[in-house]
C-alpha cells in the first residue's frame, strides 16, 4: 500500500495524471426491485411484467471483475416468484434474445414457466428479438404466444455434443494419455483418445433420447405443420431440411411454418400480452436487482463459470467457453 502511495505522489509531481477513481457507497441489496418501464392507466390497472430470456442459458454464474455474477436460472425462477406472488400481475411476456444452452438447464426454465401458468392462470407471451434459437426456442414453447421480428432468428431444433481429440497430436510430441476408470465408458468423449465406436453409439442414443424430448416439445405446443416423424434417424439425412433438420429460420417464415404465432416488436408482444390478460390499461415493469448477488434454490451451484469465445453474435453473456455436455445449442461459425 505504501509503495502505491508514493508512486501515485511521484507520478503527480512529475506532471503525468494518475487515473481517478469515485467509489460511491451504496445500499447492497440482493432483493429485486421493480422498475416502472411504461405507466398504466386508471385506477388499478394491474401489470405486464417482461421477464429476459437472454445469453447463454446455463445453471452457472456469470460475470467477472468489477461485475455481479448472477445464476441465470437462479434469477429466472425468482423473477417468475415475484410476479407469481403480485396479484396485481396480470401477464408475463418473456423477452428472448439467446441462442440456447444447456438441455437441462433450458427443459428447466420450460417446466418453470409452464408450472408459472398452472398457478397463476396467467398468460404468458415470448417475444423473439435477435435470435431465440434452439433452447431458447424451447422455453418459448411453454409461452401461450409466439412473437418474433420479420428478421428474427427462430429455431434450431435439434440436440448436440462437441468433443475435440488430441490423441494424434499427443503422440506426435511424445505424450500419452491415459485414465484410470471404474467402467469401460466412463471416459468417453475424453478428448485425450478416439471416440469408438461403442462409445458413438452411446452418446448418439443420448442425443436422440433428449432430441425426441424436443421434438415433443414443439409438437404438443406449437401448431406446427409439419408432423414428426416416428423415425427421427430420418432427420439426419442429407436431403432433409425441415423444421427439425436443426436449421434456424427468419421470423416470416418461421410465422408460415407455424413455429410463432405472429410477427411484430416487443411492443406487439406486451400489447398482445394486455388483451390475453384482459388489462388493456396495464403498467408495464421489469424486475432488477441493482447490486450484489441474490440466490435461490438454484444459485449455489458450484459448475465453474463458462469462459470466453463460443458466439460470433454479441449476444448477453453467450461469448462463453462451453464446458462439455449436452446442449440445445445454435452455434454458427464453428
Amino acid at each position: 500500500m505504501r509503495s502505491l502511495l508514493v508512486g501515485l505522489l511521484l507520478m503527480s509531481t512529475v506532471g503525468c495524471g494518475a487515473p481517478s477513481f469515485l467509489v460511491t457507497p451504496v445500499a447492497n441489496s440482493n432483493k429485486l426491485e421493480e422498475e416502472e418501464l411504461e405507466a398504466g392507466k386508471g385506477w388499478s390497472p394491474g401489470k405486464v411484467v417482461v421477464i429476459p430470456v437472454e445469453g447463454m442459458l446455463a445453471n452457472a454464474r456469470a460475470g467477472g471483475l468489477l461485475q455481479a455474477t448472477e445464476n441465470p436460472l437462479s434469477l429466472f425462477t425468482q423473477q417468475l416468484d415475484r410476479a407469481a406472488n403480485d396479484p396485481s400481475v396480470k401477464a408475463v411476456v418473456l423477452r428472448v434474445n439467446s441462442p440456447g444452452g444447456t438441455v437441462t438447464c433450458s427443459d428447466a426454465m420450460y417446466q418453470l414457466v409452464k408450472r408459472y401458468k398452472q398457478r397463476t392462470g396467467r398468460p404468458v407471451v415470448a417475444a423473439a428479438q435477435e435470435v431465440a434459437a434452439s433452447g431458447a426456442y424451447y422455453v418459448s414453447c411453454a409461452a401461450d404466444k409466439i412473437v418474433a421480428q420479420p428478421t428474427s432468428i427462430v429455431g434450431s431444433i435439434g440436440v448436440i455434443f462437441e468433443t475435440m481429440e488430441f490423441e494424434g497430436a499427443l503422440q506426435k510430441l511424445g505424450i500419452h494419455a491415459d485414465s484410470i476408470k471404474s467402467g469401460n465408458l466412463k471416459d468417453m468423449g475424453s478428448p485425450f483418445k478416439s471416440l469408438r465406436e461403442d462409445e458413438r453409439a452411446v452418446m448418439q442414443a443420448m442425443v436422440e433420447e433428449y432430441f425426441t424430448r424436443f421434438i415433443g416439445v414443439v409438437h404438443n405446443n406449437r401448431p406446427v405443420r409439419e408432423e414428426p416423424l416416428a423415425d427421427i434417424t430420418k432427420y439426419n439425412e442429407g436431403s432433409y431440411g425441415g423444421v427439425y433438420s436443426g436449421r434456424v429460420f427468419s421470423g416470416d417464415r418461421a410465422r408460415e411454418l407455424g413455429l410463432i404465432d405472429q410477427t411484430g416488436l416487443l411492443e406487439d408482444a406486451i400489447t398482445l400480452a394486455k388483451q390475453i390478460g384482459h388489462a388493456p390499461d396495464a403498467a408495464v415493469v421489469m424486475y432488477q436487482r441493482p447490486y450484489g448477488y441474490g440466490g435461490s434454490v438454484y444459485a449455489d451451484t458450484k459448475v465453474a463459470p463458462p469462459r470466453a469465445d463460443v458466439m460470433r453474435l454479441e449476444l448477453p453473456g453467450a461469448s462463453e467457453l462451453l464446458p462439455a455436455g449436452f446442449y440445445y445449442l445454435w452455434a454458427p461459425g464453428r
